[in-house]
This record gives structure tokens, C-alpha cells and sequence, in this order.
């Protein structure tokens, strides 16, 4: 954003590309490293113990058969560490097979690091194991020679926070990101500094990035998984063409970077889309993968969709079959933009919302893609000058997680889709058999498309079905032609059909291996849970209320005599059905079925089921592994022992310690707890607090020990409520002194420069550049003042001013208001960047043999990222393209923007992107404890005085007092009639956390987190309003919003907002 080099064998790279190339003594220690480190995928008995190094590990000769003779030994030959390696199917880390299964989240949008802890673990309790992360050159690295980790850019919390939750990590530093960021992420300063062509080869261009990408290097290198931390992998920038050759040379540069420094992980790629950049040939990577955004990124129409993309299996066996199929960005929501037709992030959650996920996501799983990453599973927030002018302040993205930290409906779907993946070890080496189109004759309804993949190793086989419209909204029934290792059979037996809703996805199952010795024949109900708990096999199944299913499995050990199977379920005997061992039972649902049923219960099996919503209710989280293991809290290397939750809004952690159970997680009302354990337990403490169970409900899930049933109730501060105080009392002063007759202007920049990097030349004028980067100020609100001697014939001025999509610029002469203009964006349609305009002079504005001034406000809206092939689109021409008098000439320019210029800025902590240069923001007025006392009381409701146009700042100042163990959400909402022509910066304790563009929007409502609110404390909210037309009524509403309270959420957030201080800012 949005494998070994090309195969690893006959390479056509050159230079060090080549020096890194096979030797045969490398390829024979590869293959014996196969042989010794691979292990089959997802033991269920526990994490590898294998010897190598300090190692542990053991291969199957099956699997290692398979390799040898698919070239997978070839396929996964990644020579720099045996600790991550691949073949043509999956991910080896430390000799574990895994199915890598992975979120998106940038920590930059979320500048609260405490915050970090709180979304890892939401990762993990959806059954995810990774999280790939975006960093941002422009905030690390803000100037030539500067790399600052500190704060909200650091990487060591996101490391030691991704660890202790069990979440690998692959980091993705480009230089050049996109992510609907500024410049694609460049930092500013290259674009201006930089002569040359960026994302090129160019020097100057290599010499911008490399102090960056060294950072990284010298932060990342101690948290591989070679050092027991949590990185395997590193993304080489961004969505890019391999040719051409200044495009390879510089991925050369790039590769070459990180292995001579020490990083060992494998070097990835993401297309953008199937384009076969980068897999063989010059700066081709160590693992390829293509990013798809089926819905793309117009959320207007939220209920009508585009059809799954149908190449994704073929281009994959095209392009590079010797390596698993890998998609860095699959779309888990979309970005919106700005205009008063953009739809807002309600219908982008709908258009990609669960029933998308379920019929695309497993689009993915049918073209056997064993690496998956959702971008985003978390948006946050663009804060300050972080977006680029095609997006607002929000980027909500219609995530699984919302800006403000809640769990949606998607985020349920993703978690059964989750657990059954953490459940199906066999799952993560397929191969692909057939499909509808290719010919497999499996449903008996053609509207039904069946995809067939098998393990070779074990031949579970699994059936993905979807609509063969997928976009159809109509309901589906079928009968299913499978092959069990007993024979061929049609199913379901005992069901009259299977049901595919409009818009749904299913996977049948069979000959699924799951525990210590179960297995099922097949199954038409869903898998959540699979596994051993106690040293009995567990299944849970679920499947929608309104719908049949069937399950067909051997049932073991001895029952509960008591338990009888619930209303709506009949087990069958298979009684010598064709297809089936002799020693099976069919297992039938009825429909109707609502809440958790025990379906057999025995002393060495426990079989559940539910329905689907009640399915997402529950929780698997993991039990850690030995406390001396690095990699204790990660699945299937430090633990294969988890436990069941069910009833709880989050299950953060679980722990057992001599017989207790300790659970974290977090509570939105009073419910029903349901644990089922080992039987080992004998005490369950939730947040620390004892429980009491309930033994003869617990009973009734099941008898043979281990299971818990009690009610958890919420604290008394939620009970409570939370008192959110009103914004009152707001003071006023005006920020737009630089129009009257005082103000001195000696102390800003001259713009006198005649040359620029930048390849946008000015229109018009006198050849002098008035782009605000060259002089330093490259983000926010920019101001300009253009000196000329009026001679009293002057009538008007021409500007042509580039602000980028949805800009805005006011104009005086002297202090007389001459206009606005408007750069536009309505939903990403009838953009306008940049407006040439001709400002007429009313009578008497002009002093007569006197220096006149034009004021220009511009708010700049962000840089471009790359266009097309245009890597120099990011070198926007912010600013003034054109200026001219239509007789005479200007005499000096000036500008300023925010104190210090990227070389100087002051505020190190909020970094460079919080401020820019309005009066108020250079004097310090949007910090904490700076003194209003003697500004004058005036409602921000009430506009600048006299209707004006302007610039005015209004704070106000709050307490807040929180009860410590609730997570608490709360947001900053304008009210107003839409269309008000102003645009208003949000300024919580000094981080600016919103721009609002009153004649545009769509975003009027603005989450701010804890971490930038001191919740036990004051807190200050400033208000930069800037006023864009006269006599025009600008009446903005501002509120503190609660939208929502749990019990539970993170222990200490810590709060980092430096207060105001004079220094530096006294000459402003």
C-alpha cells in the first residue's frame, strides 16, 4: 500500500546479486538443514525438540521425500539463517512449519507506544501469529543526518510488545511506504534536497536513505529470530516496477544494505498486484508476494461488490511455484476521501465487512496461499501532516479493529477463520487438486464453485465452496461429491443438502486429523477449535442457526452416561455407508440450534458445537511455554497448549501456575464465563480477581473435570459510568497578526532562491521559487508575504497556488480580505491541486508610495506519492507556481512555517509533522499550560469576531478522572450545518489529532486516545479556526464524546506531552 533471489537457482542478477548466489557446499548444507531442522507442520503435541545450533527439530522421510523430489530442498534454499526458510508451500521458523497469518498496523498511527500492547494482543486473540508494520522515513529520519527512534518511533516497544504477545513480526521501513501517507513516507526534505530521481539509483538520492535504512538496520538486527526476537522478514520498499534498470539497480542497493550489516531474515516483496516485478533478475528478493485490493477503494456503493479475482492459483504456478504463495496486502478494509459525496468508514466496514471476508478471504485459501496479511487489521489515526491529500485525518479503514480500538463483526469473522487456521496444521502444506472451472465434477448444483486442496503427507483434503457468482446475494443448496480415505461418498448423508448463504464461504473437511488420535471422516459444519486440552481431544464446530450441518467422526473414550445429545442433534451410526469406517458416526444438526451444545462427552473427547455468532464469543487463548524459552509465548514453537473462553467482550492472556488459571481480558457487560482447562486447574482468577464456578452448570458442558461455568460481573466504575465533562470556558486571540500594519516579518526566510530541485517549475513570475520545502517548511499550514511599492494603478494580483487535493489558500492585501481559493475533492473526483487565480484590489485597499503586502495562508495538504511511473511526483510543488501584479512588480518575498524548518523544529517529542505555521502554532499556543488568562472569553460556536475572515485560536482546559482497569473511548465531535466554509486543526495536549474541513468533509468526529489525554489530570484542547470567507456564519459545535467503556484494557498507559516553554519561540 497499499524467495530466495528468483527462484533461488539461475538467477540472472549480477554483481553482489550473483556473489550471493549458490555454491554447491551451500546447497548441500542447505538440503542437510532440511533434513535436520524441517519438522511437519503443527504438532499438536507440543513445540519441535530438535538439536542444531541450540536448536531443535525432526523431519518426516515422507516429507522430506517430497521435497527433494518437488525441488522444494531447491525451492527453499534461503542460505543467510536456517531459522526462517520455505518451501513451495509455507514458512519454516526455527523448524516449524506455519501458515504465516498476519494483520497490518502502523505504530505511527497510534503515537501512544503503551497503546502497542493493546492491539498486539487483539492480533493474538483473533488466532493471528504476525503483524507486519510500516515505518515512516519522515518522522525518523525528519533531517539530513538525523534518525530519531525515539517516542512514538521507536521499534524496541513494538519488539519487546510483539514478543511478550507471541506476534512475529515483518517490518517494512521502504523508504518509500505509500500508505496514503505523505510522499509515500519519503521524508520531506528528500524531496527538495534530492536533484536526482527517487526510488532510483541516483547517489544523491541513495545518499538521502541510507542513514534511515542504517537505523533500522542497527534497531531491527538484535530482534531477529536468530537473536530470540520476533523479526522474520524485512519488505523492500513498496509496490514498484523492476525495470526500469535505475529501479533494479536501486533494489541492489537496497539488498545490499541490509546484508552487509547483519540482517539474515528473508527480504520480501509486494507488487502491486500480478505485475512479476522483482522475482528473478536484478534486485529480485528472497520471498515474492503480490498485494489485491478486490474491491478497491470506493466505498459508496457498500452493497455492491466486484467478483473474486480467479488467476490468483495460476499466476502463483506462473510465476514462482518453487516458492509459497505470499500476499503482503490483502484488502481488510479501504480508505475514503475527502468531498461531500465520500461515504465515510461506516460503508467501507460494510463493503468489506464478514460476509467479504468470508467468501474472499477463503478465495485466498482456494488459490493455497499460506502467507496472508490483512492491510489493515488496524488503521489509527493520520494525525498532523501524515496524509497524503487524498485522505483526511481518519484512517479508520473500515479495519477489524476501529480507530478507536474497538472489535467489530469483522474482526469476529476473522477470528473463527483464525482458530481454525491455528487448529489445521495440515492446512499449511496443500496441494492444489482442482477446481469448478478446471473440471472437478464435486456439487451437483452448478450455481456452488468448489476449490480441492490435499496434504500429501497425511491426505486431509479440504473443500473450499462459494457462490460460483460470488457477488450473488441468493441462498445455495447443495450435495457435495468427496473422497474420504474409506472411498467416495456423496454428503451431506443425513442433512438434505448443504447450505451456502448469498455471499458465504465454507470450507469442508475431510479426514481431519485433530488431538491426540481423532479424526474426522468429513465435516459440513465449520471448525473452530480442534485440539488437545487435559489430554482429551476437543472439537468445536459451529455452523449458522438457520442451516443444517453434519459432522462425521469416530466417537472414543468412555461417556457421561448422564449426557444425552441436546434438542436439534442426532448422532447416527455409518452403518457400513460406502465412504465411511464402519466405526463412524454421523453427527447432524438440526436447524435452530442457538448457544454452546455438548455433543459428546467423553474421558477422552469433548465435542462442541454452536452457532455461528455464539462461535465468536469464544476465545482460544494460548497456555505460555517454559519461562527460560525466548519464544515461550508463540504458537507452535514455545507452546501447543491453549485453552477455551467463552463469554468475556476480549481474552487478552491466560497462565496456569500450580493449578490456577489466571485470565486477563476485558468485560463490556456482565456475562456468562465458560473455561474448559485441563483438569489440572482447580482456581480461575479473572483480572486478578478470585471467581466462584458454578459446578452444576459447568456439568453440563462437561463432567470429566477441567470445565468451568461462572458469571463475571463488571466493576463498580463501569457500573458507575464516566463522567465526561463539556468544553467551556474557551478563550480567544487571534492568530492572523501578520496582516496588520505592526507586524514585522525581519526575522522570517527570504525567498530569493532561483533554482530548485523540484521538477514542477513556476508558472509565472520572476523566476524566483516560491515552494515552501525549498526553504524548509515542506508541511501544514505555510504563510507567504509578498513585498511590493504600490504606484496607485495596481487593480489585481495573479496567484497560482498548489496546495494539493482539497487545499485551501486565503489572500489579503494588506488587511483587506481579497478571497479564497478552494483546491476541491469530492470523492476523489474532480480533483483540484492547484488554482490560478486573479484577486482584484478594492478601492482604498492600496497604500499609495507605500510597501503593500500580500498575505498568502496556504494549508498544505500533504506530497504526492508515486504516480505511475513518475517516481518524482512525490516533489510537489507546494506553494506559489505564479505571482504577478498586473503592472508593476513584487519586491521581497517571504515565508515562514513552522518554527525551525525541518532543520530546527522544536517540538522533538510530537515530532515534525505535529505543527506548522499559523501565528498561534509558532508562539505555542496549541501546548499545554500555556497562559490564555488574559485572552478574551469567547465561545468557539461563536466564530471570529465580526464574521471575518481569518485565523483565530480558541483554547479551553479540562479534567478528567478516570477509574484506573477501564478502557475508556472518547472522541472530539464538530457539529455544525454541513457546509460552513472553514477548516478547523484539532490540537489535544499540543498533538495536532485533526484537520476539519467544514465545506468538504466527510470527517467530523475525531478519536483521540489515552496516552495523548491525561485520564487522571488536565488536559487542553486548542482549536486553530480559520475563518475562509466574510460575513458567512461559522458556527462549529465542539464535544468530548464517550463512545464507549470496558473493564479491563492495558494497566498503565503512560502520558508524554511535553508543556509549553518560551524557548525558541519568543521572536514568532
Amino acid at each position: 500500500m497499499v524467495g530466495s533471489r528468483g527462484g533461488l537457482l539461475g538467477n540472472s542478477g549480477a554483481g553482489k546479486k550473483q556473489r550471493r548466489g549458490w555454491l554447491w557446499a551451500g546447497a548441500c548444507l542447505a538440503a542437510l538443514a532440511l533434513v535436520v531442522l524441517t519438522q511437519r507442520g503443527g504438532s499438536r503435541r507440543g513445540p519441535s525438540s530438535w538439536s542444531l545450533d541450540g536448536l531443535t527439530g525432526s523431519i518426516s522421510r515422507p516429507e522430506y521425500d517430497a521435497l527433494l523430489s518437488e525441488g522444494g530442498a531447491t525451492g527453499s534454499s534461503f542460505e543467510l539463517t536456517d531459522q526462517v526458510r520455505f518451501d513451495k508451500y509455507s514458512l519454516f521458523l526455527r523448524g516449524q512449519r506455519i501458515f504465516l497469518h498476519s494483520g497490518e498496523f502502523h505504530t505511527f498511527r497510534l503515537p501512544v507506544p503503551s497503546l502497542w500492547t493493546d492491539i498486539l494482543e487483539k492480533f493474538k486473540a483473533a488466532g493471528l501469529n504476525s503483524v507486519s508494520v510500516y515505518t515512516h522515513m519522515g518522522l525518523i529520519n525528519p533531517a539530513p543526518g538525523v534518525v530519531d527512534f525515539d517516542g512514538f518511533r521507536a521499534l524496541q516497544p513494538l519488539f519487546d510488545a510483539a514478543k511478550a504477545a507471541g506476534i512475529w513480526v515483518v517490518l517494512r521501513p521502504g523508504p518509500y511506504i505509500n500508505a496514503e501517507t505523505s510522499a509515500g513516507g519519503i521524508a520531506h526534505w528528500a524531496t527538495t534536497e534530492v536533484a536526482g530521481d527517487l526510488r532510483t539509483n541516483d547517489t544523491d538520492w541513495s545518499d538521502a536513505w541510507r542513514a534511515y535504512i542504517q537505523g533500522i538496520i542497527d534497531v531491527t538486527a538484535p530482534n531477529q529470530i536468530t537473536k530470540g526476537g520476533p523479526v522474520i522478514g524485512i519488505s523492500q520498499d513498496n509496490e514498484y516496477n523492476q525495470s526500469p534498470e535505475n529501479h533494479a539497480q536501486y533494489f541492489v542497493e537496497l539488498l545490499d544494505a541490509y546484508r552487509d550489516s547483519g540482517i539474515v531474515v528473508p527480504l520480501t516483496y509486494n507488487d502491486p498486484g500480478p505485475r512479476r516485478n522483482f522475482i528473478n533478475g536484478t534486485g529480485a528478493v528472497d520471498l515474492y508476494g503480490a498485494d489485491y485490493y478486490p474491491q478497491e477503494f470506493d466505498c459508496s456503493n457498500p452493497l455492491v461488490w466486484k467478483p473474486v479475482d480467479m488467476t490468483y492459483h495460476k499466476y502463483h504456478t506462473e510465476v514462482n511455484p518453487s516458492q509459497p504463495w505470499y500476499i503482503p496486502e490483502f484488502q481488510g478494509g479501504s480508505y475514503d476521501a475527502w468531498g461531500p459525496t465520500a461515504p465515510g468508514y461506516g460503508p467501507c466496514r460494510t463493503l468489506t465487512g464478514p460476509d467479504f471476508e468470508s467468501v474472499f478471504n477463503l478465495q485466498l485459501w482456494a488459490s493455497n496461499a499460506k502467507l496472508i496479511n490483512y492491510y489493515m487489521l488496524y488503521g489509527g489515526t493520520s494525525w498532523g501532516a501524515i496524509p497524503f491529500p487524498g485522505v483526511y485525518t481518519s484512517y479508520d479503514y473500515g479495519s477489524p479493529i476501529t480507530e478507536s480500538r474497538e472489535l467489530t463483526t469483522k474482526y469476529d469473522e476473522l477470528k473463527r477463520q483464525g482458530f481454525f487456521i491455528r487448529s489445521t496444521p495440515d492446512f499449511y502444506k496443500t496441494d492444489w487438486v482442482a477446481d469448478t472451472a478446471g473440471g472437478l465434477a464435486a456439487s451437483n448444483n452448478p450455481k456452488a464453485y468448489v476449490t480441492h486442496l490435499r496434504n500429501p503427507d497425511t491426505g486431509a483434503a479440504f473443500y473450499v465452496i462459494r457462490q460460483t457468482d460470488s457477488t450473488s446475494t441468493v441462498t445455495t443448496t447443495l450435495s457435495l461429491n468427496i473422497t474420504t480415505s474409506s472411498g467416495p461418498l456423496r454428503v451431506p448423508i443425513v442433512a438434505p443438502h448443504m447450505t451456502l448463504s448469498g455471499r458465504q464461504s465454507k470450507v469442508l473437511v475431510t479426514d481431519y486429523q485433530f488431538g491426540q488420535s481423532s479424526s474426522l471422516s468429513y465435516s459440513t459444519a465449520q471448525i473452530f477449535y480442534a485440539g488437545t486440552l487435559g489430554g482429551r481431544d476437543i472439537l468445536f464446530a459451529f455452523g449458522d442457526s438457520n442451516q443444517e450441518h453434519e459432522v462425521t467422526m469416530k466417537l472414543t473414550g468412555t461417556p457421561n452416561r448422564l449426557h444425552a445429545p441436546p434438542t436439534g442433534v442426532t448422532i447416527t451410526p455409518a452403518n457400513g455407508i460406502q465412504g465411511l469406517a464402519e466405526t463412524d458416526a454421523i453427527i447432524s444438526f438440526v436447524r435452530g440450534i442457538q448457544g454452546l451444545v455438548t455433543v459428546w462427552d467423553s474421558d477422552a473427547q469433548l465435542v462442541l458445537y454452536s452457532d455461528t455468532v455464539t462461535a465468536a464469543t469464544f476465545w482460544s487463548p494460548i497456555i505460555p511455554g517454559a519461562h527460560e524459552d525466548p519464544f515461550r509465548n508463540f504458537w507452535g514453537l514455545g507452546t501447543n497448549e491453549s485453552i477455551i473462553v467463552g463469554g468475556p467482550y476480549l481474552v487478552r492472556t491466560a497462565d496456569i501456575v500450580d493449578g490456577t488459571l489466571s485470565l486477563r481480558g476485558d468485560l463490556k457487560e456482565d456475562t456468562r464465563l465458560t473455561v474448559i482447562a485441563p483438569q489440572t486447574v482447580r482456581a480461575i482468577l479473572w483480572n486478578g480477581q478470585q471467581i466462584s464456578p458454578d459446578f452444576v452448570a459447568a456439568s453440563e458442558v462437561s463432567s470429566f473435570g477441567g470445565t468451568f461455568v461462572a458469571q463475571l460481573t463488571t466493576s463498580v466504575s463501569l457500573q458507575s459510568g464516566v463522567e465526561i465533562p463539556e468544553l467551556t470556558d474557551w478563550k480567544y486571540k487571534d492568530s492572523l497578526p501578520e496582516i496588520g500594519d505592526a507586524f514585522d516579518d525581519g526575522a522570517w526566510t527570504l525567498a530569493e532562491k532561483t533554482k530548485t530541485n523540484n521538477p514542477n517549475k513556476p508558472y509565472y513570475g520572476d523566476g524566483r521559487v516560491l515552494y515552501g520545502c525549498d526553504y524548509g517548511f515542506c508541511e501544514n499550514v505555510v504563510l507567504w508575504r509578498g513585498h511590493f511599492n504600490a504606484a496607485g494603478t495596481e487593480k489585481s494580483v495573479n496567484l497560482s497556488i498548489n496546495g494539493g487535493e482539497a487545499f485551501a489558500a486565503s489572500v489579503w492585501l494588506n488587511d483587506v480580505f481579497l478571497g479564497t481559493s478552494f483546491g476541491n475533492s469530492t470523492n476523489n473526483r474532480n480533483i483540484l491541486e492547484e488554482t490560478d487565480d486573479q484577486f482584484a484590489f478594492p478601492t482604498g485597499a492600496l497604500r499609495v508610495g507605500h510597501d503593500n503586502i500580500i498575505t498568502v495562508v496556504q494549508d498544505n495538504m500533504g506530497l504526492n506519492e508515486t504516480e505511475g511511473d513518475d517516481t518524482n511526483s512525490s516533489k510537489g510543488p507546494r506553494g506559489v507556481r505564479g505571482f504577478k501584479l498586473d503592472t508593476g512588480s513584487f519586491g521581497d518575498w517571504k515565508v515562514q512555517g513552522k518554527v525551525g524548518g525541518y532543520t530546527g523544529y522544536l517540538d522533538k517529542t510530537r515530532g515534525i509533522f505535529n505543527e506548522g505555521g499559523l501565528f498561534g502554532e509558532r508562539k505555542g499556543w496549541h501546548l499545554p499550560a500555556f497562559d490564555t488568562s488574559s485572552w478574551e472569553s469567547r465561545d468557539l460556536a461563536s466564530g471570529l469576531p465580526d464574521s471575518a475572515a481569518g485565523v483565530g485560536f480558541f483554547v479551553a482546559t479540562f479534567k478528567l478522572d478516570i477509574p484506573s482497569g477501564l478502557d475508556v473511548m472518547l472522541s472530539f465531535t464538530f457539529e455544525e450545518p454541513f457546509g460552513q466554509p472553514y477548516r478547523a486543526l484539532l490540537f489535544v495536549n499540543g498533538w495536532m489529532m485533526g484537520k476539519r474541513v467544514g465545506n468538504l468533509g466527510p470527517q467530523s468526529k475525531f478519536p483521540v486516545h489515552e496516552g495523548i489525554l491525561d485520564y487522571n489530570g488536565e488536559n487542553t484542547v486548542a482549536v486553530a479556526l480559520w475563518s475562509m470567507l466574510p460575513d458567512t456564519p461559522i458556527t462549529p459545535q465542539l464535544e468530548l464524546v464517550l463512545d464507549a467503556v470496558y473493564d479491563g484494557g492495558i494497566d498503565e498507559v503512560i502520558v508524554d506531552n511535553p508543556k509549553w516553554s518560551p524557548v525558541g519561540r519568543e521572536k514568532q
